[in-house]
């Protein structure tokens, strides 16, 4: 009799367990992915925790190749991703959502001793590509005509990435084409460049302003593009002192795209999940109301309307 008691308060016990775990899990969103969305992502997920207590979040950063692969395998509810979705990536499944714009800045370490001449010059689409992809521009001294040299250290990301397929892309070229080191993640791009002085790389809007103050992070530099190639940056095309002027460069189509590009959720086909379904339509509602404190550019409200229209 006393077996029969234990057995039942076992088998008890573990559907009662089996139950909280899978209300648990229907309460949970996962997602991994960008670093470019991963601060707006956060923010958003601790606005919607105060309005519904009892959704859960596990929240990652790992760059857009992660999100993908996760999205695509089931290991994470949703992926944030930063560049544009590929053929191969659609045809594996991949459904996604865009949410906000931001876009991949080309950097240079404030302690570069000719920072104030490469400001004033800027740089070219051509000689970014000759840095980062052919590798016949490989000294300082080349781009600014003097007789000191000073080799480029060239810095690029070892992870798959948004920042650096969108940065690719605008170069003419993937991500494995860009030559120079490798380091994981926007905040560990930002920091080599920023203590080298011969460096150079690339950051998402959000890892070289400090969203605070609306300057530039410490020991980052931005180097202006010569948009119209004429060999010096014109007023129209400076606008990198703060972070409120690149945006609004962003908003209005000057700095081109690529490198500005929008930012989604991919999943492996609609989630069936309620729980994310609720999240992503608040995303693209209540929570438009915090992408520009937080730093980023509204997408248009016809694309938000086609983006809820996906959901239903």
């Amino acid at each position: 009799m006393k077996n029969s008691s234990l057995i039942y308060f076992i088998v008890t016990l573990m559907l009662m367990t089996s139950c909280t775990s899978a209300k648990r899990k229907e309460h949970t969103v996962s997602l991994s992915g960008a670093f470019a969305l991963y601060p707006l992502v956060v923010q958003w997920a601790d606005e919607y925790k105060a309005e519904h207590p009892d959704i859960r979040f596990n929240i990652s950063a790992g760059g857009a190749g992660k999100g993908m692969a996760d999205a695509l395998s089931g290991t994470v509810d949703l992926g944030m991703f930063s560049r544009e979705i590929a053929k191969e990536e659609i045809d594996k499944g991949a459904w996604w959502i865009g949410l906000t714009i931001d876009a991949v800045l080309p950097t240079i370490s404030g302690k570069n001793p000719w920072l104030g001449l490469i400001k004033a010059r800027g740089l070219t689409r051509d000689e970014f590509n000759a840095i980062f992809i052919e590798g016949s521009l490989d000294d300082w001294s080349q781009l600014l005509n003097m007789d000191e040299k000073m080799p480029i250290e060239v810095y690029t990301r070892s992870d798959a990435c948004g920042a650096a397929g969108t940065w690719a892309k605008y170069l003419g070229g993937r991500q494995e084409n860009l030559n120079g080191i490798g380091i994981y993640g926007d905040p560990g791009l930002a920091e080599a460049v920023a203590l080298d002085q011969a460096g150079i790389g690339f950051n998402n809007t959000i890892f070289v302003y400090d969203i605070k103050t609306g300057l530039k992070r410490p020991g980052v530099e931005v180097i202006p593009i010569d948009l119209n190639a004429n060999g010096k940056i014109d007023p129209e095309e400076d606008f990198y002192d703060s972070f409120e002027a690149i945006l609004a460069a962003i908003t209005e189509g000057i700095y081109p795209s690529p490198p500005a590009r929008e930012l989604y959720f991919v999943a492996k086909g609609k989630p069936e999940k309620q729980a994310t379904l609720d999240f992503i339509e608040w995303t693209l509602t209540s929570g438009q109301a915090f992408v520009k404190p937080a730093g980023y550019v509204p997408i248009e409200q016809s694309k938000i309307n086609a983006y809820l229209e996906k959901l239903k």
